[in-house]
C-alpha cells in the first residue's frame, strides 16, 4: 500500500483540529481556575488584615459562615469532530476488512460530511 505524501488528508486535519481545540480548552480552564484561586487567597488575606485592625469586642460573635468556593467551570461539550472522526475511522476499517467497497465507503463518507 502506498503512503500518501504532502499535506494531511481530511481525517488528519480534523483530528489535528480536535487536538488543538481540546488543548486550548484545557489550558483556558486551568488558567481560569488558577486566577480564581489567587483571587480567593488575596481576598482571604485582605479579610484577615481587616479583622486584625478592628477592635475586638469582649464577647466574640460566632464567625460568619465560610463563603462557598467559586463554581467550577462547566465541562466543555465533546466536540462533534471526535464523533465524526470516529465514524469515518470505523468506515475505513470496514472498507479495509472488505465489508465495504470503495464506492460504498465514498458514499457513506460523503453522507457523514454532508457532501
Amino acid at each position: 500500500m502506498m503512503r500518501r505524501r504532502g499535506r494531511p488528508g481530511l481525517l488528519g486535519t480534523v483530528a489535528r483540529t480536535a487536538v488543538v481545540a481540546g488543548t486550548a480548552t484545557a489550558t483556558a480552564g486551568a488558567v481560569s481556575r488558577h486566577a480564581a484561586q489567587k483571587d480567593a487567597e488575596k481576598q482571604a488575606y485582605a479579610d484577615q488584615q481587616a479583622a486584625e485592625q478592628q477592635p475586638q469586642p469582649m464577647v466574640q460573635a460566632p464567625p460568619p459562615p465560610a463563603a462557598p468556593p467559586p463554581p467550577a467551570a462547566p465541562a466543555p461539550p465533546a466536540p462533534a469532530a471526535d464523533d465524526l472522526v470516529g465514524r469515518i475511522t470505523q468506515l475505513s476499517q470496514m472498507r479495509d476488512a472488505g465489508l465495504l467497497s470503495d464506492d460504498e465507503f465514498a458514499a457513506a463518507k460523503g453522507k457523514l460530511l454532508g457532501i
